[in-house]
């Protein structure tokens, strides 16, 4: 796929899902006219009475209105951040083969999902109830895990450097040693194995699965941590079709707190253990032919001291990075090779960019 985080001709199943569930208005972004008259008002007023300060400069979470971040964003971070940050602000200069990846992996994902349980539809009526739908996936599938069974998109939550996560893991399931495996499909436009810089992008994004994972199975992750985060309310009311469907797999529940809680107790208590092992499974995509499969080594220090790098960028304490001089091969398949300052910049090396010599 061109396009953030990835060549031409691959496509990430979870990040798929991922772009696909966003829920209209979850962004937190104003929309209020009377809002922003509000605002003018105050800052005349306080302009008046010299109380105005400097503003802050924003961060990249403020900037895009973000109050969580998906792995997949962290993960396009390793193949080239500057990329990843013009997919959210041009989106349109994205290659046209980018909506074809995207029409045929929802079909595969789709087919996927199918072989293990139905896809209901549910109407939400508030933020708080499209996070219940997320919750309530996570607990039905813990029954499914704890008798040794298969489940797929499975949601995971957590806190890294005070930034909360989501991601949607493909597969859990045991091996015939009864380990608890962890298996990312990806497939491919073009039919051979990938490249070493992909596969790196790829084992970061499993790795950091396994990190939220373990955390919530541990207790780590409390109610009030996800209320906090996203700004939700534990209060809040659940719609009559959520809690219908709630009944439905065993939970009585009437507002967004309960189905916190129930979260909360069903991971801690269960018995259900950490990822043994992290397999990657990619495949092509016209043929549906296996390609090949890397089993990805954890190594936790790793894994958070890269997180805790690319979260630095979406605090605002460091700029944005593109790629350095040896990877500049990525460049030829991006779709914002043409507009992209890092490039520009990298190109004009360090005389032309302090400015020209004076003549003597």
């Amino acid at each position: 796929m061109a396009g953030p985080g990835s060549e031409p001709g691959e496509l990430s199943d979870s990040e798929l899902l991922r772009l696909l569930e966003e829920e209209p208005g979850d962004s937190g972004k104003p929309n209020s006219s009377s809002n922003l008259e509000s605002l003018k008002k105050v800052l005349l007023e306080d302009s008046a009475a010299g109380k105005v300060k400097r503003k802050r400069a924003q961060t990249p979470l403020e900037k895009y209105y973000l109050k969580y971040l998906c792995v997949t964003d962290l993960s396009t971070q390793s193949w080239c951040e500057q990329q990843m940050v013009y997919g959210r602000e041009l989106p349109q200069l994205q290659a046209p083969e980018t909506a074809v990846l995207l029409n045929t992996g929802k079909s595969i994902h789709l087919a996927r999902e199918l072989e293990v349980h139905d896809v209901v539809k549910i109407r939400t009526t508030s933020r708080e109830d499209s996070w219940a739908i997320k919750i309530l996936n996570l607990l039905s599938v813990i029954p499914v895990l704890q008798a040794g069974g298969c489940v797929r998109e499975l949601p995971v939550f957590g806190v890294i450097e005070d930034v909360f996560l989501m991601g949607i893991i493909d597969e859990l399931c045991y091996s015939a040693t009864g380990e608890l495996e962890l298996r990312e499909l990806k497939t491919r436009g073009r039919p051979f194995m990938p490249s070493g810089a992909q596969k790196k992008r790829d084992y970061f994004q499993v790795c950091l699965y396994k990190y939220i994972f373990d955390a919530m199975v541990q207790g780590k992750l409390k109610p009030d941590v996800i209320t906090s985060h996203i700004q939700l309310r534990p209060e809040q009311p659940l719609g009559s079709q959520i809690r219908e469907h709630a009944q439905k797999v065993g939970f009585t529940v009437t507002c967004f707190g309960d189905l916190l809680e129930l979260m909360y107790l069903n991971l801690t208590l269960s018995d259900i253990p950490g990822i043994d092992c992290l397999k990657i499974e990619y495949s092509h995509q016209e043929s549906n032919t296996l390609l090949g499969t890397e089993v990805v080594r954890f190594e936790e220090e790793k894994v958070r001291e890269k997180a805790e790098y690319y979260l630095a960028y979406w605090k605002g304490q460091r700029e944005v990075q593109g790629v350095e001089i040896e990877e500049a091969w990525k460049c030829q398949s991006c779709s914002y090779s043409e507009i992209c300052d890092w490039r520009k910049e990298r190109a004009e090396g360090p005389e032309q960019r302090s400015g020209p010599k004076k003549s003597k």
